[in-house]
């Protein structure tokens, strides 16, 4: 985007902010959102603070956006950090679940040391960071010793990047793992580090093996966080089998438990499958519970239904608009990244948003969608002061050319522009050349379980 250098104090007239992404006070000075999704505005900053939001053509004077979108700085609230940019040295061998579980698993026991993970975060927070993006949780494989290397990475990287981008982590395992007494080890690291407590959940299904006991695992898993003051976000049902739906069982668990911190379920694909009015029902225990749901496009479009030689039948996304409908919180995030899950992405949140408005319908009308990877998910994680525009808050802003979504979902916005705390930051990308050397590493090892 070509505009002048922005002055310390300025005037960005003619924004287009959209509905979902403004702080209820700012909100009221704005009225109607343009064709009910976007508000036009005048947006002040003063010292990397917005200082005032008014109607557009307010201001006098200023810097002119003609119109164009200006987003607060995204919040991707499930990503794999520790997995990502393996895809060249441990592909996927046929592109389906059990395959990226499998190669997951050799690439983690063959090369996952320190370094290794420090480096390939390191480029994916970069990324992030130069796209737009302000806030992002990532689950953490956290399988045996590797938990303490891991989290120990992630504390660093946290620390490092404190200010930047603000930092979460869910220790991800399969749900089996709390049988144990690991699972009390694990929950305890966890809290250590101001973690979240994770996990994949299943009843059947070749991709994990089977699991009888899942009651009782969470039953296992929500007394930890109890415990130990932890929030949950767990990877659910995905998958096809309709018999493998564990979404309700942790529901009951929630109520059984009276748990009061945030849950968060992601994926939740085999939803889409269940007669009417158990996922309506389903539904409606999420939103009377508070549970969060996040769906991940990006990766179930790449996994789900996939047999080689054959067109998939279903493309594995979760009911968001009847979840929404029903006041269930709904995010959209990126997932895996360049790995043998997803080897495809950069870390970019509005790439994720533009896929998911054409995979899932998020238009006709596109509404507070936008929300969904800014305000919405930074109220989950807990993130008071990120991911919504409004008037003492942090110039933390993503400015594009697009002047509506027809505009923003037809071109990737390369060109956008990030301020941060209102001065603009350099959004040259970091050239995958440096993961080189990853690629030519020598394994210490091949075998391995993983989660998804």
């Amino acid at each position: 985007m070509t505009l002048p250098e922005i002055p310390t104090t300025v005037w960005l007239r003619g924004a287009a902010l959209p509905a979902g992404t403004i702080d209820d006070p700012s909100l009221m000075r704005l009225g109607v959102p343009r064709e009910g999704y976007l508000h036009d505005a005048d947006l002040r900053i003063e010292d990397g603070v917005i200082a005032a939001i008014e109607p557009a053509g307010t201001a006098p004077e200023g810097i002119d956006l003609a119109g164009g979108i200006v987003w607060p700085c995204f919040v991707d609230m499930h990503t794999h950090l520790d997995k990502g940019h393996v895809v060249r040295r441990t592909p996927n061998p046929d592109g389906t679940f059990f395959g990226a579980l499998t190669a997951t698993g050799a690439d983690r026991a063959a090369f996952w040391t320190a370094e290794d993970i420090a480096a390939r975060m390191e480029f994916g927070l970069r990324c992030a960071y130069a796209h737009g993006v302000g806030a992002i949780r990532t689950h953490l494989d956290s399988f045996g010793d590797q938990a303490e290397i891991s989290w120990g990475v992630f504390r660093d990287m946290r620390a490092r990047w404190e200010g930047r981008i603000a930092l979460q982590a869910v220790a991800l395992v399969t749900i089996d793992q709390y049988a144990e007494d690991f699972g009390a080890t694990l929950a305890a690291l966890v809290a250590r580090s101001s973690g979240v407590l994770g996990a994949v959940t299943r009843l059947s299904g070749a991709d994990h093996g089977p699991v009888t006991e899942i009651d009782g695992l969470l039953d296992r898993l929500f007394i930890q966080a109890k415990t130990h003051g932890l929030d949950v976000d767990l990877h659910v049902d995905e998958t096809d089998d309709v018999s493998a739906f564990t979404l309700p069982r942790i529901v009951a668990a929630v109520e059984r438990h009276d748990f009061q911190g945030r849950v968060t379920c992601g994926h939740c694909c085999n939803l889409a499958l269940q007669p009417e009015e158990v996922a309506a029902a389903t539904i409606a225990a999420c939103a009377r519970l508070g549970i969060t749901i996040v769906t991940l496009p990006s990766a179930n479009m790449y996994l789900q239904d996939r047999v080689n030689g054959r067109t998939p039948r279903w493309r594995g996304v979760t009911l968001a608009h009847e979840l929404k409908q029903a006041g269930v919180s709904v995010a959209v995030a990126t997932d895996n990244c360049r790995d043998a899950f997803v080897p495809y992405g950069d870390h970019d949140t509005l790439d994720s948003f533009r896929f998911t408005v054409r995979v899932s319908h998020l238009d006709h009308p596109y509404g507070d969608w936008g929300g969904s990877i800014t305000r919405q998910p930074a109220e989950t994680m807990g993130l008071a002061t990120i991911g919504a525009i409004g008037v003492g808050r942090s110039a933390d802003l993503v400015l594009t050319r697009a002047r509506s979504f027809d505009e923003l979902v037809s071109r990737p916005q390369a060109d956008r522009r990030v301020l941060r705390s209102g001065r603009a930051i350099d959004t040259t990308l970091p050239d995958y050349a440096e993961l080189d050397h990853l690629a030519k590493a020598t394994p210490r090892s091949t075998e391995g379980p993983s989660a998804a």
